[in-house]
């Protein structure tokens, strides 16, 4: 039993390390090199190849990734920049650092909660620069659309990964690993994602000179590392940029090793209680469930419902919890929250992503769910919607 399983009979998200990732730590401990080095260097190169792109960079969390591609693209104030207001308040955040303003995009419907490219090419203006979009609860956004509204306005495309390590996305090219695409992608290794490092990020591209500006700014502005140094590549260091202390530490990294050799398996087992959820739930009159048509190639990170005719979201949730089910919502959108209500010139209305936020109620789901597990939330839902 594990120790979330102690309060809820079935958690939202629970994560199980095994053998492997404590021995890894272990080692990592044991060794005494414990700050940026070796093991930080090899989860980079394996990452890098599993995506099948030049170059990877260790951070020390999603958003510290999502900010060093806003600032390796040159994001400043005055500069805007598309994203959605359907996801966590981070994805925006990284784009205020800069001094940019984040436009929010809607979604495009209750069966596809990723951004609208309709809505964004209405939204482009002279100050536009890029468009951050997020593959929501690990289903691809449209890339082609999306890449194709950035080469018609010379746009970088910043893609947050967050809830997709190991995605496909079928394009008209082909298969094309999320987070491959656009000129930067971003990964979260968050406790709760599909792969953990309990804190933790990476930050990839195919571009070499964003890699380069990547690497100097993650550490300080600094040419060369601690690690650098004990290896004999160099006896000192320049300053060269403004940067920042957003290092990976070696514990970390020795995690990400294994988790990333398992993260293939876990997305697989999460499609297998996807589907079964589907099969049980999708003629229940008062539940709508988005991504039904969704192309293969999904990370299942999430398990997003819709409520309907006129059920209260506060009472479904509550009679779940009553009955050991833990829920949560994904997400309450960004453009709603005090602090960016203060920063909109406008009364700012995505009329499709407040009506769907306000029905939404995501289900327990992680790949080590058992079946009666799964078969206890699916009796809850029928239960609280008799």
């Amino acid at each position: 039993m594990s120790k979330t399983e102690s309060r809820w009979k079935v958690p939202l998200a629970d994560v199980v390390l095994g053998s492997e990732e404590i021995e890894a730590v272990t080692q990592v401990l044991k060794s005494g090199w414990l700050s940026m080095g070796p093991k930080t260097e090899e989860f980079e190169q394996r990452f890098a190849q599993f995506l099948g792109i030049r170059h990877a960079f260790a951070a020390a969390n999603g958003t510290a990734a999502l900010h060093l591609a806003c600032e390796a693209l040159g994001l400043k104030e005055g500069d805007e920049v598309l994203c959605p207001a359907l996801t966590f308040v981070a994805t925006a955040n990284a784009i205020l650092y800069t001094g940019a303003r984040p436009v929010f995009i809607d979604i495009t419907g209750p069966h596809d909660l990723n951004l609208s490219v309709a809505d964004a090419a209405a939204k482009v203006t002279e100050r536009t620069r890029a468009i951050m979009v997020v593959h929501y609860g690990g289903y691809p956004c449209d890339m082609d659309g999306v890449r194709a509204l950035a080469a018609k306005y010379d746009l970088k495309i910043i893609e947050d990964c967050a809830h997709a390590p190991g995605a496909v996305y079928y394009s008209q090219e082909g298969p094309r690993m999320v987070g491959a695409i656009g000129d930067v992608g971003c990964f979260s290794f968050f406790a709760n994602k599909n792969m953990t490092t309990g804190e933790g990020g990476m930050v990839v591209t195919k571009d070499d000179e964003l890699a380069e500006r990547i690497r100097i700014m993650r550490s300080h502005g600094m040419t060369t590392l601690t690690w650098d140094r004990h290896k004999g590549h160099s006896f000192s260091y320049d300053v060269v940029a403004r940067g920042y202390n957003y290092r990976l530490d070696e514990m970390r990294a020795a995690l990400g090793i294994v988790q990333l050799r398992k993260v293939k398996a876990g997305n697989t087992k999460r499609r297998e209680i996807i589907l079964t959820y589907r099969e049980k739930l999708k003629n229940l009159k008062f539940i709508e469930i988005p991504f039904l048509g969704a192309p293969e190639g999904s990370t299942h990170h999430l398990f997003p419902v819709l409520l309907r005719d006129g059920v209260r979201r506060a009472d479904f949730m509550a009679a779940l919890a009553g009955q050991g089910i833990q829920t949560s919502i994904h997400y309450p959108p960004i453009h709603r929250f005090s602090s960016y209500l203060s920063l909109l010139p406008f009364d700012h209305r995505l009329p499709v992503t407040e009506e769907v936020c306000s029905r939404e109620v995501t289900l327990p789901l992680f790949p080590h769910m058992s079946q009666n597990q799964v078969q206890q939330v699916i009796g809850a839902v029928k239960n609280c919607l008799k």
